[in-house]
């Protein structure tokens, strides 16, 4: 399997041979902008706003399996009719992980997408 695309055949120019993005930036171009201070405060931006939520949920997970494993007493507890705090706990999983990813997605479309789209539209334009 080769990694490199094919060539435009007969030597056809950029444009003419149905590939949308036969003549975009150049490396050099992409390692610019991965050295720029634009590109650093949006990975700055991303970092700030993943990584605590990232270690927040991992710590809200590993609770709940610790407790599984160590504390069924407290786990087992019954809090109406058959619905015991594992239960709860089990589906605030479900709800936090819905929170999170719904926190990210506004995140990212208000933040992130708006940083991005202009590196990028630099970019094209001085391709």
């Amino acid at each position: 399997m080769t990694t490199q695309a094919a060539p435009p055949p007969d030597g056809a120019a950029a444009g003419q041979t149905g590939f949308p993005y036969a003549a975009g930036p150049t490396a050099e171009a992409f390692v610019q902008v991965q050295q720029s201070a634009e590109f650093a405060a949006l990975r700055r931006s991303h970092h700030s706003f993943a990584f605590p939520l990232t270690i927040a949920f991992v710590t809200w997970y590993l609770l709940f399996v610790f407790l599984s494993n160590y504390a069924g007493g407290f786990m087992g507890t019954k809090l109406f009719g058959n619905i015991n705090v594992a239960l709860v706990f089990g589906l605030l999983q479900f709800v936090s992980t819905f929170v999170i990813a719904w926190l990210y997605s506004r995140y990212a479309a208000t933040k992130l997408d708006p940083k991005a789209e202009a590196i990028k539209s630099r970019m094209e334009a001085d391709a």
